[in-house]
């Protein structure tokens, strides 16, 4: 079974075992810690399915969060190390806030590496980052 996003997760688990439920900002901080834990097991597969590469694709995607005509009294991910900000993506020809997933795949589309950044961080410059 998959689940798509937090919300997901927690309305179905909603009702079932509730002396045994983690709270949602615990879990929070707990995958917040696993971070580095899960970013090892994700790279092992790509190192060992990969055959070395001198082609690298890099590609992008805004992940959007919160309409831009209310970015300015936002304050979701305001205590972040990375803040969202206002963005272009020429694909769709539309503004957008928050951050941009850019990926790093190779010719065989396997990913190597992801990462978030602003909206405002080109393809180009994630590179020089």
């Amino acid at each position: 079974m998959s689940f798509n996003s937090e919300l997901q997760l927690f309305g179905v688990i909603k009702g079932t075992c509730p002396d045994n439920k983690t709270d949602r900002s615990v879990y929070n901080r707990r995958r917040r810690k696993l971070f580095d834990c899960t970013e090892k097991i994700r790279r092992q597969p790509s190192q060992k399915f990969s055959c070395p590469s001198n082609l690298f694709i890099i590609d992008s995607t805004p992940v959007e969060i919160c309409k831009t005509s209310r970015a300015n009294r936002s304050s979701i991910c305001t205590a972040d190390k990375i803040r969202p900000e206002f963005g272009y993506c020429a694909a769709a020809k539309t503004h957008c806030f928050g951050f941009k997933l850019h990926a790093v795949c190779d010719e065989n589309a396997v990913i190597h590496s992801f990462d978030f950044t602003p909206a405002s961080v080109h393809d180009v410059n994630y590179l020089k980052m």
